[in-house]
């Protein structure tokens, strides 16, 4: 076990190393925690000499600074093309979020997902009319409101404006659901249209630092409006995080598609809307959490054999797509990025993410060198290191063992 890998993740100590070495032990100490640190050093030190920059003498902080103004300029050019989109293909004005999603629609990637029909969306929220949202949107009852909008707008107005006792109550309803209120169709990217009350969509953006909500039970993914002037990151960030969220609506979506025939399918939509489901592993310390093992299989080109995953999963449903390989189609100056969502450099009392989606929202929010942002370098780190252990065959088959039982029985919650 390296000592990089510790002060990069900032592990809990004697905890990591222990767990590595467990991991190493049933795979006949193949020594994957020393290569997997020697490459993201030496790929790190790579990425440094294309900004132009001696890895020797070049200390974190002017990395970090470095980074910023590259994110700044790349920024830019992602929002200029955003916009050209945006005006080509959806009207005049040229809003970036219309550009964004519709970037997003007609990329060519997986779209399909296993989600909540419309119509059991709407029987949902008539069990729990959303009157706030009902006021917002200038209607006097629920009936007329579903009839004129979306159930999907009008569950994302409720989401803004009813708070956290209504999504409580709403999560509470998922456990009532059964295969039959799922279907498979394709994801649903849209902007929410909030021209009868921008103000609550200003605030919202304002106090959460984002314009996303994620519907990983619903397969929606929709973009609030940004503000007329966004800092520079703000747009690389939003588009970012979209780009994750997707993935995670594709993890989900094959997860409740394994669980169709388990008693308590209801149960596992409410664990998936409100946090991650997690597979235990005799292997390690914690569970692994199951979006993992969708990407490790997202990476093999052979057909799924295993018979946990059959008949409900082929291997077209299991798609994952790296955030910066995305953004580099859509705007190929942002090549740099690519293959570095694992990448730091160590400073001072934690690392210099290389990660975009760190490195932007350092950016959008001016936050200095010593409160940088590093959470997703770790977890995309830590990651990697757990599939580098997935390809050997004794932690594969711990997880697989433990997959079909776990799947109606034990999952955690984030």
């Amino acid at each position: 076990m390296t000592r990089f890998l510790s002060a990069a993740l900032q592990a809990p100590e004697p905890f990591f190393r222990l767990s590595l070495n467990r991991l190493e032990a049933a795979n006949g100490h193949p020594s994957t925690d020393i290569r997997f640190s020697s490459q993201v050093q030496q790929a790190a030190k790579t990425k440094l000499l294309e900004l132009g920059l001696d890895p020797r003498d070049t200390t974190p902080e002017e990395l970090y600074h470095i980074l910023q103004e590259r994110v700044k300029a790349d920024d830019a050019r992602l929002t200029k093309t955003l916009r050209i989109k945006a005006a080509a293909h959806v009207s005049a004005e040229a809003d970036v979020v219309s550009g964004m999603v519709h970037a997003l629609n007609k990329f060519p990637d997986s779209k399909r997902c296993f989600a909540v029909k419309s119509s059991s969306l709407k029987a949902l929220i008539k069990q729990i009319p959303p009157k706030k949202a009902l006021k917002k949107l200038g209607y006097r009852s629920l009936e007329s409101c579903l009839k004129h909008e979306s159930p999907l707008l009008v569950m994302a107005a409720a989401w803004l404006s009813e708070g956290p006792p209504w999504q409580q109550r709403l999560h509470n309803l998922y456990k009532q659901l059964q295969p039959k209120d799922f279907e498979d169709r394709r994801l649903a990217i849209i902007k929410a249209d909030f021209k009868r009350w921008p103000s609550l969509a200003e605030d919202i953006v304002a106090q959460e630092q984002h314009n996303l909500l994620s519907f990983k039970e619903l397969g929606a993914l929709v973009f609030l409006p940004l503000p007329k002037e966004v800092p520079p990151g703000a747009v690389t960030a939003s588009l970012s995080l979209a780009l994750h969220e997707l993935n995670q609506i594709r993890a989900s979506s094959t997860f409740l598609k394994l669980c169709q025939v388990q008693p308590d399918f209801g149960k596992q939509v409410f664990n998936v809307a409100v946090g991650e489901p997690r597979l235990s592993s005799q292997l390690l310390d914690k569970p692994v959490p199951w979006h993992l093992v969708h990407r490790y299989y997202s990476r093999l080109d052979h057909e799924l054999n295993e018979p946990v995953f059959e008949p409900h999963l082929s291997l077209q449903d299991i798609a994952w797509h790296p955030i910066e390989q995305t953004l580099k189609k859509i705007e190929p100056s942002l090549k740099f990025w690519q293959h570095s969502s694992h990448l730091g450099v160590l400073g001072d009392r934690q690392p210099v993410s290389l990660n975009i989606v760190d490195a932007a929202i350092n950016c959008c929010n001016k936050l200095p060198f010593e409160k940088r942002v590093t959470r997703y370098f770790q977890q995309a780190m830590w990651n990697e290191l757990l599939l580098n252990y997935l390809r050997h065959e004794p932690v594969e088959q711990s997880v697989l063992a433990e997959l079909q039982p776990q799947l109606a029985t034990e999952t955690a919650l984030a």
